[in-house]
């Protein structure tokens, strides 16, 4: 499986911290990266990184990719697909911190709707802690492995549409009930009228949450 790589938002003197943007199914990592800059004034010294999936989507066109497959068919997809992305996810992780010469918990992910599935997978699941991880639109895959497999406990955030179709607002309550059950803190928003996006409530909201992470963590 190749090495990860995306368009990057770098600030002009060296990073305090690094914040991962994790797309969903069929989009690609310009997609995300524009989150940065509704974040740079909350989040100042911070890079930004918004990696391309490692699959080609080729229906999704325009450069469309994902972590993996989905068919909403079969139940265990979602568990097999966090598994076999996750590994090379959490590489990029680590190569990331490396080439902006911070600590492990210098990072927060964040994730849409697929990349959501992949930033509560292996965040939760490295062996050091990281400060924060928010998650629009998306929920938990394996739910009932988590409490085997935790190694770290940042705090979440999950922002849900209450109008989406595609996966729906009761995904929130799923995961934040499965997050509870493991002792992880969840902080949770349901956006009126929202179908599966982000809008600018959400996004203060996230900005507002990782800033207060970053500084408990000792920004």
């Amino acid at each position: 499986m190749r090495q990860l790589d995306g368009p990057r938002r770098e600030p002009s003197r060296p990073a305090t911290a690094l914040v991962v943007l994790l797309h969903g199914y069929g989009a690609n990592g310009a997609d995300l990266i524009s989150l940065a800059e509704a974040w740079q004034s909350t989040l100042p010294d911070f890079a930004f990184v918004a990696p391309d999936a490692p699959e080609p989507l080729s229906e999704a066109g325009f450069g469309g990719r994902h972590w993996f497959a989905l068919t909403f068919r079969d139940p265990s997809e979602l568990w097999r697909g966090v598994n076999s992305a996750g590994p090379v996810l959490d590489r990029f992780l680590d190569r990331e911190l490396e080439r902006y010469r911070l600590p492990p918990d210098r990072l927060a992910l964040v994730g849409f709707s697929q990349g959501t599935m992949m930033a509560l997978h292996v965040g939760l699941r490295r062996g050091q802690p990281l400060t924060a991880i928010v998650g629009f639109s998306g929920l938990i895959a394996g739910p009932e492995h988590l409490p085997a497999q935790i190694e770290t406990r940042p705090p979440v955030q999950l922002v849900h549409g209450e109008d989406d179709d595609l996966i729906p607002v009761e995904a929130l309550h799923f995961t934040r009930e499965a997050l509870a059950e493991s002792q992880v803190p969840v902080e949770w928003h349901i956006r009126p009228g929202l179908g599966h996006g982000i809008d600018p409530a959400g996004l203060k909201l996230a900005g507002d949450f990782l800033a207060r992470a970053f500084s408990a963590a000792g920004s």
